[in-house]
């Protein structure tokens, strides 16, 4: 189980672990999106430099903004001291890191906002 915390916007942040192709481990604060479906977004600056490989056809994902376009990269995550290998959206100038909603197919998330609880595991 991960603890997160709520900030200032009672938005919902863990933290977890991007592992870069060459195995090194980079902790990020990642923000729970219960309207993004999938496992994972990141810009895709990040996930270069990451070194994780890339779908060489990008799709396009309708979001709240409209239409836009997405590459699919093999990424590798650490949460909860638990490695997994999960397709991740990447787009240009994403401001946040994302994590989806398919995570709560394989962990529970307790969200208390007036106890101050948040977990997800």
């Amino acid at each position: 189980m991960i603890y997160g915390e709520f900030n200032t916007q009672g938005e919902l942040i863990f933290e977890i672990g991007l592992i870069a192709a060459d195995g090194d481990i980079i902790p990020v604060q990642a923000l729970l999106d219960t309207g993004f479906t999938g496992w994972l977004a990141i810009d895709n600056q990040d996930a270069l430099s990451l070194g994780w490989l890339v779908d060489i056809n990008p799709s396009r994902m309708q979001t709240a903004r409209g239409e836009a376009r997405f590459n699919l990269y093999q990424a590798s995550v650490l949460l909860d001291e638990e490695e997994f290998a999960i397709p991740a959206l990447g787009g240009d100038e994403l401001q946040d890191i994302l994590l989806g909603v398919r995570w709560l197919q394989t962990k529970r998330l307790v969200a208390d906002l007036t106890a101050g609880v948040l977990t997800l595991g």
